[in-house]
């Protein structure tokens, strides 16, 4: 007669189950501690950022040219102007300072050019989605801004980062000032990181 050992099939499944819960809880709390990181650079890269934005009067290839003459001007000016900054919250206040500087400038380049466009020029908060430049990627989210309006402002758009001057050509090593998070924006196989930020930025804007 042979007897049948009841508890020891039913204490391999628990095991199992039981391992299956480990791994599945240290997944979690590993994925978890890698959003959490992400997102907490990402905030960090866009408390050191403050972003250009100009807006042209239309889309005609007229204005079109024009936005990008009147961004040129704007960089070149602001490159200087930005120069001796400590970081971004100072660049915050030099470009509130200097904006009817920035205005003038936009204004000059439009009436060389023929047009009368008026111009509107403030700093303000405003969403991005992730955009790739050249040699970096930003991820979304709210970001300071130098915003410019031309004309009626009802044209593609153009931006780019101000501050640190990442799109001034010739400007030196400006990535440099992002410190440990330049790696973070100016590496490859980032797509997954910024798209979780870009979900999760887009996820707290739903409910604001």
């Amino acid at each position: 007669m042979s007897f049948y050992r009841y508890d020891a099939y039913p204490k391999g499944r628990k095991m199992k189950g039981f391992e299956s819960l480990l791994l599945i809880g240290l997944v979690f709390t590993l994925f978890s501690s890698g959003v959490n990181r992400t997102v907490a650079t990402g905030n960090e890269i866009r408390s050191e950022t403050l972003r250009l934005h100009i807006i042209a009067n239309s889309d005609s290839e007229e204005d079109q040219q024009l936005k990008l003459k009147v961004r040129d001007a704007v960089l070149e000016a602001t490159g200087e102007l930005f120069a001796e900054v400590s970081g971004k919250t100072e660049a915050v206040a030099a470009a509130e300072y200097s904006s009817n500087d920035i205005k003038a400038i936009a204004e000059k380049v439009i009436a060389e050019e023929g047009f009368g466009y008026p111009v509107q020029v403030e700093v303000v908060e405003m969403w991005f989605e992730t955009r790739n430049y050249e040699d970096f990627t930003l991820p979304a989210g709210d970001y300071d801004a130098v915003r410019i309006i031309i004309g009626e402002g009802e044209g593609k758009n153009w931006w780019c980062v101000m501050y640190p001057a990442l799109c001034i050509p010739g400007a030196e090593k400006p990535l440099e000032k992002y410190g440990d998070n330049a790696d973070f924006i100016s590496g490859n196989g980032f797509e997954i990181r910024f798209a979780v930020i870009e979900w999760i930025e887009s996820l707290k804007k739903s409910f604001l």
